[in-house]
């Protein structure tokens, strides 16, 4: 079945875009863990796909760094989608010379809020994020399957 990002989106946003990120370890083995993610361009390179915000000690960022691909699945029901593509990180450990690190702040706000959250204290998230060495994670979205 043909599945497109508006679908992605939909299904997504049914559940505060609550979905299963998973890439390969070295071995070849799945690692997989649950995120909230939704329908984002990367700001870079402006290639459709999804995003998420990642604590900077994740283990999965490092897997991410080395394998530089991961699917991301949402499913609610019997209904799902994938969105399997290369990743592209953008944080304090992962800067992107085309992209102005003092954006930073104003990038894992609008991944999150395109994720479902939402904040009463915004000055305070910031300064979480920047403590805690939040990375946003972009997949492209170079395949989409599923049964939304």
């Amino acid at each position: 079945m043909s599945v497109d990002l508006e679908q992605v989106r939909t299904l997504s946003l049914r559940e505060n875009g609550l979905a299963t990120v998973a890439t390969t370890r070295a071995d070849g083995t799945v690692h997989s863990s649950v995120v909230n993610a939704g329908v984002f361009a990367d700001p870079v390179t402006g290639a459709p796909g999804v995003a998420y915000v990642a604590v900077g000690r994740a283990h999965k960022l490092g897997l991410l760094r080395r394998s530089g691909h991961a699917t991301v699945t949402f499913r609610r029901g019997w209904s799902w989608v994938s969105v399997t593509g290369a990743t592209h990180l953008i944080g304090p450990d992962d800067p992107d010379p085309a992209f102005d690190d003092a954006g930073l702040p104003k990038l894992l706000r609008d991944v999150f809020i395109a994720a479902t959250g939402t904040h009463d204290d915004w000055d305070e998230y910031d300064r979480v994020m920047a403590e805690e060495r939040r990375v946003a994670v972009f997949v492209t979205a170079d395949r989409i399957i599923g049964n939304p």
